[in-house]
């Protein structure tokens, strides 16, 4: 089979009375037909018996020719068509797989856009991957939404954050102006600053009530986050963009999903160790073991500020209740 101009599908005869090859036997069958006629209507004789020759020659060779091109026909269309018809599939399919390489590699498996409330088929699919992974690696603002996760499954990970220090205005200020900014004009920048402090306390607290999710619990405190949320699992990198300018109004920014292996996850995996790594990076550990008095010195190492017994009982309330509020928004009930 082949195609002619318009995509239609025609058979070796087909193509055949449309060729120079059709013409001839066209001609041939007619000067055959009309030889066979004439010699019909003429006395015996020699004069006839040349002209019924004729005719029959003529008939034997157009059968004969037909065949022979019928076959030829068929014949190259396998030795010929078929090869590059084979080819040219195989050539697509290659080409179909280097882009599939490249998607892989350099673009987004899910796209989550801006949101004013928590998607829940975004919490329900990061859920999935922090399941099916061993390491949680998690660098945001102030690790409440990383503790809130762990105390919503029955496995264990090795735990690794990167969070603001609240000691340090440059850690508090990038967040808090992209609130600002979502609130508009009667936003308070004092009153913001001093929410996100307190949100910090709170992770904190909430790490150390997820402690036995984990192996280890390995905080790296900085004063310079990144404005944007990078969470990394065994298979996968989620990247929350509140640096996207588009999203502002947004109090869930645009969130982009790469699997393991592609470009993104190599350069974000290598860029959290290097935040970790930094000489002004302060790192603390809490493990299943930690007691309650040890974590209160620890808090007080990390924020500067004494926690009593009545103060944690505050955090540790707070914090269950972000846990309700958040685990209802985000469609996580169990």
């Amino acid at each position: 089979m082949s195609a002619d101009a318009n995509g239609i599908r025609k058979n070796p005869i087909q193509e055949m009375f449309w060729t120079r090859t059709g013409l001839l036997l066209a001609v041939l069958l007619v000067i055959s037909i009309g030889s066979l006629w004439i010699s019909s209507a003429m006395d015996a004789g020699l004069l006839r018996n040349l002209v019924t020759a004729l005719g029959t020659g003529t008939l034997v060779s157009a059968i004969v020719g037909f065949g022979q091109t019928l076959i030829t026909a068929a014949a190259s269309q396998k030795a010929l068509v078929t090869p590059l018809i084979e080819e040219s599939k195989r050539a697509l399919r290659d080409l179909s797989a280097e882009y599939r390489a490249l998607n892989n590699e350099f673009f987004p498996t899910h796209v989550f856009e801006a949101s004013a409330e928590p998607d829940p088929e975004f919490n329900r699919l990061l859920m999935d991957d922090l399941r099916a992974s061993r390491h949680y690696f998690f660098r945001g603002f102030s690790g409440r939404h990383a503790a809130a996760r762990l105390l919503l499954t029955r496995s264990e990970w090795e735990l690794r954050t990167v969070v603001a220090d609240p000691r340090q205005h440059s850690a508090i200020s990038g967040r808090a102006r992209y609130l600002l900014r979502n609130e508009g004009a009667t936003g308070d920048y004092d009153k913001i600053r001093a929410r996100l402090i307190d949100e910090i306390s709170i992770g904190i607290v909430g790490l150390f009530l997820a402690r036995s999710r984990c192996t280890s619990v390995d905080i790296a405190v900085i004063s310079d986050p990144p404005l944007d949320r990078t969470e990394i699992f065994d298979d996968s990198v989620w990247l929350t963009l509140y640096s996207d300018v588009g999203g502002v109004t947004s109090l869930y920014p645009r969130t982009l999903r790469f699997s393991e292996g592609s470009f993104i996850y190599g350069m974000q995996r290598a860029e959290f160790q290097r935040m970790r790594d930094t000489r002004t990076a302060q790192k603390f550990v809490i493990t299943p073991d930690t007691s309650r008095q040890e974590f209160l010195a620890l808090f007080e190492k990390i924020t500067g500020t004494p926690l009593s017994e009545e103060g944690f009982a505050e955090l540790e309330r707070k914090f269950h209740d972000f846990r309700e509020e958040f685990t209802k928004a985000a469609g996580l009930e169990s």
